[in-house]
């Protein structure tokens, strides 16, 4: 079965046919590092870790580049707020991403670029743009002017006067047309900037991934890849300014967005201040845990996300490792080839994760009541599907020990727990409230409720 994949450009669901098939480009929107991310921040990197996975199995090289976003006014204003030099907290967050995203089985990608390594490449496209006619200078900016561009919108299939008046909230009176948008901006002097023929600046955000695109991957790519808040504006300007830039060449054959993450059925963000860190997460549930979570459902649907949909994840997950527990001394045969079977079928079908997770459960079942060389065979399609999905990477044993009941909270971990469980209840969600203590006792912890404030001792 081709891999077929929902292409947000045509609106439709294609074969995936490669730019050539000695070599992959695939390039994912990553964090603009000024905090720690949320659950929501970490879908995209499941999403496409797993397209990864396949696509390594059916083609010999695969470059994937996830950026980091180390230049932004989101980052200089945490800089202001704690007295902190930006390079200490981009470096500090991009660790904790890079650990939070290790944590939850991605693998490693072939490129991480980081936006302040590219300001040369960015102003080499800038200046372009400028040179040809796509952007212009004014009040110390360089804008690109979506005017010039006559495909602009086609990604995001939004009309002129929706664009407008979308940009007409923080319409500037040195733009030519409201919708236009910075490549290029001054820097006052506290604040960090490069030099270029346009006075000391730092990049838009938008420029900065189609210079890492082009310097990593080339100027066209095969698939790019991000959340759904970023088809607009950010990965339709991208497209125009690197198409203009390129003699009309498309920046990407494909594109694919994954839905948002929902808490209690509202967006997950940080501007409206719903959301739980991965980190939080981490200190109440094995990695393993957020990853099939992600995966239970469709990734361009929209996903909400609860603590019962975590405890789900985990009875799932016990449930599989027992059945490899008792398997263990099943030998299966050493083969490159990807074992098919009807799970595998459901990736390749524009990762239709759901079902690939309730055939993994069909076929470890079955393995668990037959016998022979059928046990064998069966077992070989457990560990390759549950390998493209990047779960089931541990020894059962070791699965049992670390992440059951038989291990051992910290002290933290218990009072992030109990601090998790009292805004719960403060918000009315006491379902949520009651999960929280009862995944405390089934860890030894027993809490003790009284007017002021909640105790705990290890039972």
């Amino acid at each position: 079965m081709p891999l077929k994949i929902y292409n947000t450009l045509t609106r439709k669901k294609e074969n995936f046919s490669p730019i050539t098939p000695s070599r992959i480009t695939m390039y994912v929107c990553g964090p603009t590092v000024y905090n720690r991310v949320h659950i929501g921040n970490a879908r995209p990197a499941v999403v496409f870790d797993v397209l990864f996975r396949i696509l390594q199995t059916l083609y010999p090289r695969v470059d994937y580049a996830r950026n980091i976003t180390d230049i932004d006014d989101k980052i200089i204003t945490t800089s202001r707020e704690l007295n902190q030099d930006i390079s200490v907290i981009t470096e500090r967050y991009s660790q904790l991403y890079i650990q939070d995203m290790d944590s939850l089985n991605n693998l490693t990608p072939t490129f991480s670029p980081r936006a302040t390594d590219h300001i040369s490449e960015m102003l080499d496209i800038i200046t372009d743009l400028v040179d040809s006619g796509y952007a212009y200078l004014a009040d110390g900016h360089v804008l690109f002017s979506v005017a010039s561009d006559s495909d602009y919108g086609q990604l995001s299939r939004r009309q002129s006067s929706e664009l407008i008046a979308g940009a007409r909230v923080n319409a500037a009176s040195y733009k030519r047309n409201p919708e236009d948008f910075v490549l290029w901006k001054p820097s006052a002097p506290e604040d960090p900037g490069w030099p270029s023929r346009y006075g000391r600046g730092r990049p838009g955000w938008h420029i900065e991934c189609s210079a890492m695109v082009k310097k990593h991957l080339g100027e066209t790519i095969d698939i790019h890849g991000g959340g759904q808040d970023l088809l607009f504006p950010h990965h339709e300007n991208e497209n125009a300014q690197s198409r203009c830039t390129h003699k009309g060449r498309p920046l990407s054959n494909y594109w694919m967005h994954n839905g948002f993450v929902n808490l209690d059925g509202e967006k997950m963000s940080k501007s409206l201040g719903n959301f739980r860190l991965v980190g939080d997460l981490l200190e109440i549930y094995p990695g393993e845990v957020l990853r099939y979570a992600i995966l239970t459902a469709q990734y361009r649907s929209e996903q909400n996300f609860d603590y019962t949909i975590l405890d789900a994840a985990e009875n799932s997950l016990n449930s599989l490792y027992r059945y490899l527990r008792a398997a263990e001394n099943i030998e299966i045969p050493v083969s490159n080839e990807v074992a098919s079977c009807r799970g595998v079928d459901a990736l390749l079908d524009d990762l239709n994760t759901p079902l690939a997770l309730s055939e993994l459960h069909r076929i470890a079942k079955q393995m668990h009541s037959s016998s022979g060389t059928d046990q064998q065979i069966l077992k070989a399609q457990v560990m390759n599907l549950s390998g493209l999905m990047g779960l089931l990477q541990q020894q059962p044993e070791d699965w049992f020990h670390n992440n059951s009941g038989n291990r051992v909270l910290t002290d933290r971990q218990i009072e992030n727990a109990i601090d998790e469980r009292k805004q719960a209840k403060l918000a009315g969600d006491y379902a949520t409230a009651d999960i929280i203590r009862k995944r405390l006792e089934d860890d030894g912890v027993v809490l003790e409720d009284s007017r002021s404030n909640t105790t705990w001792r290890r039972c």
